[in-house]
């Protein structure tokens, strides 16, 4: 018995857990993303003080590589000139100078092949880091939806819907109306005398309301013709005088 009820207690404690986690998976997962941030960019640090320590060892190895060529030059005019003290002394700093070199030569290497790794660990958590931060804005915005469609409830759709049919059928109202209207002030216009007397006006049926164009240029030829014709009288009158 009191196995199963502390299989229970412990059975009811995780789906409480869980069930924590569920409703708070969003808070959650922008503090981890936070501290995948921060450890992304801690990684970064470690790359560039790595860099710094190799360039600091290559440039102490140059140093290096300059003292033994110095000292091998003088240890050689030291053993031309018989200074046979002076140039096992120097072969002895040469010695250690060279150990120094060796070891400065094996630590390039290691900082060559860590810093290598870790740029490369670097590159991944990086690019993890940013399909992290694109699948969190995608949930975010989920959320989000999630949570509008919940605060709408379906009576409050239902509603829309209906609103929808009703502006429908007011368009279609307004627009048989605006037709009606249209289709009456034809009506007016088509049964009126004066557009009758138009209709036959234009068919040839007595005189045209309208001047065409043609009946404009030939008003216009017959009063010029008017005036030259004036013009001349009044000059035959005046030479018979």
């Amino acid at each position: 018995m009191y196995k199963q009820v502390w299989t229970l207690i412990r059975g009811t404690a995780y789906s409480a857990t869980e069930s924590f986690t569920d409703r708070h998976a969003l808070l959650i997962l922008q503090q981890q993303m936070r501290d995948s941030a921060q450890a992304v960019s801690a990684a970064r640090r470690a790359v560039a003080l790595a860099m710094a320590q190799n360039k600091q060892e290559k440039e102490q190895y140059e140093r290096l590589l300059q003292s033994i060529e110095d000292l091998e030059e003088r240890a050689v005019a030291a053993i031309e000139q018989g200074k046979t003290d002076l140039a096992r002394e120097a072969a002895e700093t040469i010695a250690q100078l060279e150990a120094e070199r060796d070891a400065s030569k094996q630590a390039q290497d290691q900082f060559s092949t860590e810093i290598h790794r870790l740029k490369t660990n670097v590159r991944e958590a990086e690019n993890r880091l940013k399909d992290l931060q694109r699948g969190q804005r995608l949930a975010d915005a989920t959320d989000k939806a999630h949570r509008l469609r919940q605060q709408v409830p379906t009576t409050g759709l239902a509603t829309l819907s209906e609103a929808e049919a009703t502006l429908e059928r007011l368009r279609q109202r307004q627009r048989e109306i605006d037709l009606t209207a249209e289709a009456m002030r034809e009506l007016d216009v088509n049964d009126s005398p004066s557009r009758i007397s138009e209709k036959l006006a234009e068919a040839g049926c007595g005189k045209p309301i309208k001047s065409s164009t043609d009946d404009v240029l030939d008003r216009l030829s017959k009063r010029i013709a008017d005036v030259k014709s004036d013009l001349e009288n009044g000059t035959e009158k005046s030479s018979s005088q």
